[in-house]
């Protein structure tokens, strides 16, 4: 038999590397190394600053940035008050994680007030599993387990240390994992551009809420001060690095399970320790560096075992495989 006349071999074209989940996993990596940013220009904020006047700055700044991106892109008709009810929860627990998460910074280092936090992940995933209809599997349950195991080798927080200050961390958790599922339900229908508007839009109103009712019950907490040089300096990062690393979040959550993207939060440890120690001084110990280890290793699992199964073929009589 010739070779003109042999039946040609039908190859399955190979899954590009850079598409579906493992772009997803590749713009979660990315967002959780800018994301720590956000809070060391809180930090350094808060000095001069009230929490709540940080958190109102971090949302208009935001989305100053974002309104020359949906004049470039001509997204605006995708602005609507169809899904008003779900951006002003978005908005409303962005807001609380904030208020929390910078008000924790006032009193605790960055890696610190990081690792409380990162029982977050674990609450994502949990929550998946019930609002999403994600099949979770022990792989992904265990991935997590270890990530945070990780993280608290990373810094060992202290309850008796800070007080009930350590509490506002799990706060903060428990809002962005809200805020995680909320995104996931909005990415199929909206812009990612026009969502972090929006989302901003209610975050601020929501702050001024906040500011409104502090100057009644609590004005010396909450009370506004104009910013030095250096104040907006600071408060102009935090709304820049928010945006960028909000926009890489979404489109992370575009194009990933909330539940796959879960364990890889557990990077932003490694940045926010990095950051702690080249702008506060605070230089991980032999016993942090083991921990962040542990933390690379837990997300290059998740990225192999994504890729593998992504680019496995899989066959009439082949069981599905395992989350």
């Amino acid at each position: 038999m010739s070779a003109q006349s042999r039946p040609q071999q039908h190859r399955s074209s190979p899954t590009p590397f850079f598409s579906g989940v493992t772009l997803g996993l590749g713009l979660m990596v990315l967002s959780v190394l800018v994301t720590p940013l956000v809070d060391v220009f809180s930090k350094l904020a808060t000095q001069t600053m009230p929490s709540v006047q940080i958190t109102l700055a971090r949302f208009v700044f935001q989305i100053l940035f974002m309104l020359p991106v949906l004049a470039v892109r001509n997204t605006w008709p995708q602005a609507s008050w169809r899904n008003t009810r779900l951006h002003m929860l978005r908005g409303g627990v962005l807001c609380l994680s904030m208020l929390s998460f910078v008000t924790t910074l006032r009193y605790m280092a960055v890696a610190d007030a990081v690792a409380i936090f990162f029982v977050e992940p674990i609450l994502l995933t949990l929550l998946s599993s019930f609002f999403l209809n994600e099949t979770i599997g022990w792989r992904r349950y265990s991935a997590c387990g270890v990530g945070f195991i990780g993280a608290m080798l990373v810094v060992q927080p202290s309850f008796q240390e800070v007080g009930v200050v350590a509490f506002l961390p799990l706060i903060t958790a428990l809002c962005i994992a809200i805020y995680a599922i909320l995104t996931r339900l909005l990415v199929r229908h909206q812009d990612p551009f026009v969502i972090q508007v929006e989302t901003g839009f209610w975050a601020t109103i929501g702050s001024l809420i906040i500011i409104g009712l502090g100057q009644t019950i609590a004005p010396g907490e909450v009370t506004v001060v104009w910013p030095d040089f250096s104040g907006w300096v600071w408060l102009i990062s935090t709304g820049f690095t928010a945006a960028v690393g909000g926009i890489l979040g979404v489109y992370a959550y575009r194009n990933a399970p909330a539940s796959t993207l879960a364990p890889l939060q557990y990077l932003e440890i490694v940045t926010a320790t990095l950051f702690g120690w080249l702008v506060f001084d605070a230089l991980p110990n032999a016993l942090k560096w083991a921990g962040i280890a542990i933390i690379i290793g837990s997300g290059l699992y998740i990225i192999w075992r994504e890729r593998r199964h992504a680019s496995k073929p899989i066959s009439n009589n082949s069981e599905p495989p395992q989350p």
